[in-house]
Order: structure tokens, then C-alpha cells, then sequence
């Protein structure tokens, strides 16, 4: 009798204790979206950010834009490709390209064209137009800009990691190509490298 009753309490005594933890209240923060918090030590916004604003801002500042403007009186148009992530984490490729594609809008130094995707959108929305839009204000096909140059590139890592310590080496990689002639008329690298201590790392 005594035993049935120690198994009927442990499973009661487990039970209110995880209702216990279940019920502490949650606390959320809100938090400038400008502030660096590094949680957990991998690639984040603010990485992001980092990487994409020094890279654009080498990369207009070197010659291949002056050269493009003396050539053909026009501003470059630009079109990011494939960026791909090479590291041993997952990396928000997608936010890093749209950060990448704000600061060169906002540089109003190149024009900036759409990619692929986007450009499907707008040409199914050309094409209804064209059915059901009046004929002044619909947008006629074959108007499209096309961009002069690519930028296309990679992210990757080296993780180096003993007991309590990991230390992670992030590699930016993206070069500018001329859609004329292929030619690599800028090549831009950033790297990053984070320190990790307090918990324990195997391979």
C-alpha cells in the first residue's frame, strides 16, 4: 500500500513541478533596432548591416563607376545574383541582399534594376494590363531596363572551438561583373571573427 502511494506522488510531485516552471511569466523588451545585442554569437542582423554598408560603400568608391560614367554619360544599373551561403550555419541570405540593395538605392550613385523574380511580377502584371488596362495608362512591353553589371558572391566560416572557447571566422565574399563582357570590374571582402566562451563545443 505504502509503494502504490510513493508511485502515485512522484508523477503528482513532477507534474506540479513542471506547471510550476510552465507558469513563469514571459518578459519581452523592445529594443532600438539599431542596438547590437549577440545572443548566441552566429550571424545576425547586425552583421548584416556591418557587412552590406562597407562593402557597398567600397565598392562605389572605386574606379569602375567613374570609368562606366565617362564612357556612356549614365549612371551603372546593378542587379544582385546569387549570394550564397557557404557556412556552417544558417544565414538569412535574403536579408543580407535586401540590405545590400537599400544601400545602393540610397546611394543614388547607380540604378538599380529588379531580379528575376520580380521582374516575373511585373511583367504578369504588364501582361494584364495589357488585357484589361486603358490604353493610356497601360505599361507597353519591351520597355524593360537592363543592368550593366551583376553582383554575385558568397558568405563562409572557419570554426575553431576547444572546451568552452569557439572562435568563428566569417568571410565576405562579392565581386561586380560586366553582363557585356564577363569581365570582374570589382572585388570586395569583409571579414568578421566572434569569440564564444561559457558553454562547451564538439565536433
Amino acid at each position: 500500500m505504502m509503494q502504490q502511494r510513493i508511485f502515485l506522488i512522484i508523477p503528482l510531485a513532477l507534474m506540479a513541478l513542471l506547471s510550476a516552471c510552465g507558469s513563469q511569466p514571459v518578459k519581452v523588451e523592445r529594443v532600438g533596432v539599431d542596438e547590437v545585442h549577440d545572443v548566441s554569437g552566429r550571424w545576425n542582423d547586425t552583421d548584416s548591416k556591418l557587412v552590406s554598408n562597407e562593402m557597398v560603400s567600397d565598392m562605389l568608391a572605386r574606379a569602375w563607376l567613374e570609368e562606366h560614367v565617362m564612357q556612356t554619360s549614365k549612371k551603372p544599373s546593378v542587379i544582385v545574383g546569387n549570394i550564397r551561403n557557404l557556412s556552417h550555419e544558417h544565414v538569412n541570405v535574403k536579408t543580407f541582399i535586401n540590405d545590400i540593395e537599400r544601400e545602393l538605392i540610397n546611394s543614388r550613385a547607380v540604378t538599380f534594376v529588379a531580379d528575376s523574380t520580380e521582374r516575373n511580377q511585373i511583367r504578369d502584371e504588364r501582361l494584364d494590363q495589357d488585357l484589361n488596362a486603358s490604353e493610356a495608362t497601360r505599361k507597353a512591353m519591351g520597355q524593360e531596363l537592363g543592368a550593366d553589371y551583376m553582383l554575385i558572391g558568397s558568405i563562409s566560416t572557419i570554426v575553431d572551438a576547444a572546451g568552452k572557447t569557439q572562435v568563428t571566422y566569417y568571410q565576405t565574399d562579392l565581386k561586380l561583373v560586366s553582363l557585356t563582357d564577363n569581365r570582374t570590374v570589382w572585388i570586395g571582402q569583409k571579414k568578421i571573427k566572434k569569440v564564444i566562451t561559457g558553454r562547451s563545443y564538439r565536433y
